[in-house]
């Protein structure tokens, strides 16, 4: 099964990839293209440039993308996160990349993962750097994947998150963007447990999806980093 688990910094993504790759048997997890770049030669900067959200975007891409597809993946990181992030640093992400390369890439995946910002990742976590990027960054990512602009998840009935975790109260007007005319059912946030890593690896044996399924969760203590 290929796994991708996207969320702002400091909420427990490669906590939680570790603790897949111990679940599910002959699964390896994928460098993060921030590191992948980094081993390359590249200088981000702090906080990273839009270009740099641009390099890591492209890098992500082509992570998900490239052939031999190799089937039983966990991805710390999908496109999706630095489209989030470049709408957070205030540039327009429908003008970063191909919706068509876009598709495809998430379109390789079996299961989308969703580590949002919540009162329990809050209390759990140590505390993340760059608080306000990361709090844009995390409500940018709920609307990509609530309301679907890029028909990405195909309608599948485990699209999107839970209205009222998605939009704080008092939160302002959404970033313009495509648009679908209808949204997907919700769904309501998960803890994360060894049980459930545990069916998540019974999912592996079975039929791939037409299109990745998305959940959200948040981290429990059993997974925490110590």
């Amino acid at each position: 099964m290929r796994v991708g688990i996207s969320g702002a910094h400091g909420t427990g993504k490669t906590t939680l990839a570790a603790a897949l790759c111990a679940c599910l048997p002959g699964h390896a997890a994928a460098d993060e293209p921030y590191y992948q770049l980094e081993e390359e030669g590249y200088a981000f900067g702090f906080p990273p440039s839009v270009a740099d959200y641009r390099a890591l975007l492209a890098r992500a891409v082509r992570s998900l993308a490239a052939p031999p597809v190799r089937p039983q993946m966990i991805f710390d990181r999908t496109p999706l996160d630095y489209l989030a992030y470049l709408a957070a640093a205030g540039a327009d992400p429908w003008a970063e990349a191909g919706a068509a390369a876009l598709r495809s890439a998430l379109g390789s995946l079996d299961l989308l993962v969703l580590t949002p910002i919540t009162a329990e990742t809050e209390r759990l976590l140590p505390p993340a750097e760059l608080p306000r990027l990361r709090a844009r960054m995390n409500d940018a990512l709920l609307d990509l994947v609530y309301d679907d602009p890029l028909h990405a998840w195909g309608g599948h009935p485990g699209a999107g998150t839970d209205r009222a975790a998605r939009r704080p109260a008092g939160r302002g007007p959404r970033r313009a963007g495509p648009r679908r005319p209808t949204r997907p059912p919700g769904l309501t946030a998960q803890i994360i447990t060894q049980a459930q890593c545990g069916l998540l690896a019974g999912r592996s044996a079975r039929r791939q999806y037409p299109a990745p399924r998305t959940v959200s969760m948040t981290v429990s203590p059993s997974l925490r980093r110590r």
